[in-house]
């Protein structure tokens, strides 16, 4: 039997279209001779999710993103997931979208308790979440939002527990704390705003503060060879202190203060002429006597110079008695007994 050329034409027309059609399966990640299970999610914002992103349950990679359709009015998306591995889903379990600015925008599936378990072509349910940043942002300001809510609630009441015994003067008093109140709940707005804009991961404060450390540890990698060069000059210094005789320094310090000790020592001893000179009170004695003596013979030469020089010419004999003790009127004479 004679094929024709139009056959086989045909025949490796239709193996081409079968062979593109498994290859593109397998780039979009589906496995190509595994049984797979089809489910649908809807959604009205899939926050970047794209075709062939992952589906994970409890961490674990089950699936993929197998296409996205939208309606016309682009109100609700609908997302085919491919499901590749042998589970059962409960029928309550929900499918919600995790954004992340890191990583690839996925979809992760929590487990419901339910006894039946969703088959081929069903639609799972789904829950709205917020991304990363208003997450962060939200964990941060919904707090402050609740306690300023709170706030305001009590004294809404306290308001009216009082409405009765307040004039009209207190009235618009409290209404201008109100009128503050509400100036203070459009600040925290504004703060939320900013803190959006700080928390931006292209133009953002914060991504900047990254960008400027990232520049920091280039120039200190830039600089390694300068780093090193400083590091071994320290190691050289130190080295070159470590080599000081320093124990001979100390041992010569140490001899010095024995010898110091050894005179110190002398000094107190009345064995030496020195510990003599400071210890004994003999010397003090004789020094305060003689020092009285030369008084007295000064003070008598003063008063009866004729005994000592005598110029009479008739030659007139004395007849006063020398002196014992200085005059009182000696200036400084410690050593006339007062009473």
């Amino acid at each position: 039997m004679k094929i024709s050329n139009e056959f086989k034409v045909g025949l490796l027309g239709i193996i081409v279209i079968i062979l593109l059609i498994l290859g593109f399966n397998f780039l979009k990640g589906n496995k190509l001779f595994s049984k797979t299970m089809t489910l649908y999610a809807k959604y009205e914002n899939v926050q970047g999710l794209a075709t062939s992103n992952p589906v994970f349950i409890n961490g674990l990679q089950v699936g993929n993103i197998y296409a996205i359709t939208n309606s016309k009015d682009m109100k609700q998306l609908l997302v085919t997931i491919a499901i590749q591995k042998e589970i059962n889903i409960p029928v309550n379990s929900t499918a919600f979208i995790n954004p992340n600015p890191l990583s690839v925008t996925k979809i992760e599936i929590q487990l419901g308790d339910a006894t039946t378990y969703l088959k081929n072509n069903d639609t799972i349910n789904t829950i709205e979440r917020d991304g990363f940043l208003e997450n962060m942002i939200n964990s941060k300001v919904d707090p402050l939002i609740s306690t300023i809510k709170s706030t305001v609630g009590t004294a809404d009441s306290i308001l009216l527990n009082f409405n009765q015994v307040l004039d009209a003067e207190n009235k618009r008093n409290i209404a201008e704390a109100l009128q503050n109140l509400n100036k203070i709940t459009t600040s925290v707005n504004a703060t939320t705003a900013s803190l959006e804009t700080m928390l931006n991961s292209k133009n953002g404060p914060l991504s900047k503060t990254l960008n400027n450390a990232a520049s920091i540890t280039d120039n200190i990698a830039a600089n390694n060879q300068k780093l090193n060069h400083v590091f071994t000059n320290i190691d050289i210094t130190a080295d070159k202190l470590a080599k000081l005789n320093v124990q001979q320094s100390l041992s010569l310090l140490d001899s010095t203060i024995n010898n110091l000790k050894i005179v110190i020592s002398k000094l107190n001893s009345k064995e030496s002429s020195l510990g003599l000179l400071f210890n004994d009170p003999t010397l003090y004695k004789n020094l305060t006597s003689t020092s009285n003596k030369i008084n007295v013979l000064l003070d008598d030469i003063r008063v009866h110079p004729s005994r000592y020089v005598s110029i009479s010419v008739f030659g007139k004999k004395e007849k006063q008695s020398p002196l014992n003790i200085a005059l009182p009127d000696t200036i400084s004479a410690p050593y006339i007994n007062k009473k």
